[in-house]
């Protein structure tokens, strides 16, 4: 039998070398080729496409506000005496011909750019939650601005989660529009990777506009390199708008604004209970957002939102952690792969409450299936626990191990002379009988292989010597490590005086530094 003992000093002395060595450069980069898992088979995509096609132009859009109608009947769509709005079928076909394809989300800091190619993936964050798991007492309460900060500067120190969506709702500002001032300003704050926002009003897009004009240093900065977008829910299941969501979508595009056209379908609930027939009712409803803002602008930078979520029949309530909602999520983005759709879903929306095992799986599982499938932005992939209805700061600091394992488990292997490696292999078969000591295994050690921050590969003796600690307490100790020594500064103190001189700013600056 192996000796343990013996096994533990060579893992200690691998440890060691560890230090010396450079970390794996592909997982916390982000960008790897997905599209490898396609769950709808090739002629499923045609059909589910004409389908898609079919609902627009014969169901047609109900509740389509007048800013909608206007330009979607100039464009070729038309009205019915029941007041739904159609959508040609030359007009869907010119819309998906031209919709902008490959462009980027920037970050405050080029080296956190997202190219948004076919089937390049990238995870992060988001969930508007109206909760956090209190990361002392141990309790979900209320969320507030500092603690959206907190979460901005957490992920802004995490290597595999890539961009910052806004995860919280800072449930402690008087009202709307200092609500998204507030959290535009914060997420931004808080982090140099690309920011999803949002906005309550269509009147408070201006003020995020110039927030970021201020930060970029003029207009022309930011639309050259858009480092912040909005979340939009044009469409509302089954088949309607939402005419503030329309208003605010029209006026992201006016500032230049990056748009994502989000919906939001419930298996069985606001969609049909069929797999199929939601897929097909759920891209419909995007295209139509994707559409307007289309109409609005030729060249508006317009992301395919997707959100096939699955409602649990034996209650009623929305379930983020399905093995079926998994699979609709990762058949959506094989349709927006198929028109070559810049795109984004959400994966990572466990049902469990805490970073348990249940959460783990449930999330392994549905940002997997996405990844695989190659979604160009996987929203909710760290921090969100209870379908979204709350966020755990410990879950950002697990998580940010799983999305490199997931990361890595999309590249593909390199085959050639140097990797088959097989005068390495004669040469240990006729020597020293194993592959520790070789240069190459070293040189390789931190190139090649992804280690985890917080996952426990030690020994069972030296795991109990340390108190036999869950990866959730190893993960809280780290979190307000983080918390504790990472405060962004890439906004400038004279920048950020000017920015609360210009708008209501609401997070005290001795919030934001070390005390």
């Amino acid at each position: 039998m192996p000796d343990p003992g013996k096994r533990a000093k060579g893992r200690r002395r691998r440890r060691k070398a560890d230090s010396n060595q450079r970390r794996p450069v592909s997982p916390s980069m982000g960008g790897s080729v997905g599209g490898r898992y396609q769950p709808l088979n090739s002629e499923d995509l045609p059909r589910i496409d004409k389908a898609a096609r079919a609902i627009l132009s014969d169901v047609g859009m109900a509740e389509a506000p007048e800013i909608v109608i206007d330009h979607v009947a100039a464009a070729g769509g038309h009205l019915d005496e029941e007041g739904r709005l159609h959508f040609s079928l030359e007009l869907i076909e010119n819309a998906l011909n031209g919709l902008p394809r490959n462009f980027a989300l920037c970050g405050q800091n080029p080296k956190h750019d997202m190219q948004l190619d076919v089937a390049k993936v990238h995870a992060g964050s988001g969930g508007a939650a109206p909760l956090i798991l209190d990361l002392d007492s141990g309790v979900y309460r209320e969320s507030t601005l500092r603690d959206l900060y907190d979460a901005a500067r957490l992920v802004d120190s995490l290597d595999n989660i890539h961009f910052f969506s806004r995860s919280m709702v800072a449930r402690d500002m008087p009202d709307t529009r200092s609500l998204d001032i507030n959290t535009a300003y914060v997420c931004l704050a808080g982090t140099e990777k690309h920011v999803f926002a949002a906005a309550t009003k269509a009147a408070h897009v201006e003020d995020i506009a110039n927030l970021c004009y201020a930060i970029a240093g003029s207009r022309e900065a930011f639309l050259a390199r858009p480092f912040l977008s909005l979340n939009c829910n044009i469409s509302v299941p089954p088949l309607r708008f939402d005419a503030e969501s329309c208003e605010i979508a029209a006026k992201a595009v006016h500032y230049g604004i990056p748009l994502h056209s989000n919906t939001f379908g419930q298996m069985g609930a606001s969609s049909p209970v069929t797999l199929a027939g939601s897929i097909a009712q759920t891209i419909a409803e995007t295209l139509a957002g994707m559409i307007f803002a289309w109409v609005l602008d030729p060249a508006a930078k317009v992301i395919f939102g997707t959100r096939p979520m699955l409602t649990d029949l034996r209650t009623g309530a929305m379930s983020g952690g399905s093995a079926e909602g998994a699979i609709a999520t990762a058949s959506t983005v094989q349709i927006a792969n198929y028109y070559r759709l810049p795109n984004s879903v959400i994966a990572g929306a466990t049902d469990s409450k805490i970073a348990d095992a249940q959460s783990g799986y449930e999330k392994c599982l549905t940002v997997t299936l996405a990844a695989q499938a190659g979604s160009n932005l996987i929203t909710q992939a760290g921090g969100m626990q209870a379908s979204l209805m709350g966020c755990a700061l410990e879950s950002y600091v697990i998580d940010n191990d799983m999305l490199g394992v997931i990361m890595k488990s999309l590249a593909r292997i390199g085959v050639n002379d140097e990797t088959l490696a097989l005068q390495a292999i004669d040469e240990v078969a006729h020597g020293e009988g194993h592959f520790l000591g070789r240069a190459e295994t070293l040189e390789r050690m931190q190139s090649d292989f992804v280690y985890p921050e917080v996952g426990d590969r030690r020994t069972i003796d030296e795991w109990a010597a340390d108190g036999s600690r869950n990866i959730r307490s190893v993960a809280v100790d780290r979190t307000r490590q983080i918390l504790q020594q990472h405060y962004p500064g890439h906004l400038t103190e004279e920048l950020d005086r000017s920015l609360r001189e210009k708008f209501d700013i609401r997070l005290p600056q001795s919030d934001m530094q070390a005390n």
